[in-house]
């Protein structure tokens, strides 16, 4: 019993697990304006059109070391996206978001409403690809909602559209 109890102990033990097996979110968090002003484009790259974007929905996260993961709302009106995108999403690290891997770089995605969800359409921004969906369940009845909004992962790990949201985890 004792020599099971040994063993137990060991695989739960943190040194039982290759530290490469997680990321380390301590050092991220919520990036401040300025930081978000040297990411975040005026008129987002988006296919063949340069989409407005609406800057005080800007949020992101940020190692504090040049890595990020940001976005922000897409002003669509009177562009093609109109309807089919609403946000912009820039990421200088790999992440992954419902079972959806992101490799760095600009990504766009809409949402179509459902009972009590968002299916949320992830799409590449320079070529307009389809990649997949994510499901945002709601995450709050009553309280504050967020246009947008992205979590540092040691708080929550979790995109917020709206009273909805989606988590995500850094593939560093």
């Amino acid at each position: 019993m004792l020599s099971y109890l040994a063993a137990l102990l060991v695989l739960l033990s943190p040194a039982a697990h290759p530290r490469s097996q997680t990321t380390d979110t301590s050092g991220w968090r919520a990036a401040k304006e300025n930081e978000l002003k040297d990411v975040i484009p005026d008129r987002a790259p988006v296919v063949k059109e340069r989409i407005e974007t609406e800057f005080r929905t800007a949020s992101g996260i940020t190692n504090g070391k040049g890595k990020y993961v940001a976005g922000v709302v897409l002003i669509t009106a009177g562009y093609s996206a109109d309807g089919k995108y609403s946000h912009f999403l820039l990421t200088g690290v790999p992440i992954t978001v419902g079972k959806l891997s992101l490799k760095p770089g600009d990504y766009v995605f809409g949402w179509q409403r459902g009972e009590d969800s968002l299916k949320v359409l992830f799409y590449d921004a320079q070529t307009g690809k389809f990649l997949g969906t994510v499901d945002a369940p709601r995450i709050n009845k009553i309280g504050r909602i967020e246009s947008f909004r992205i979590y540092p992962p040691s708080e929550k790990a979790l995109i917020q559209i709206g009273r909805f949201g989606f988590n995500y985890r850094l593939n560093e």
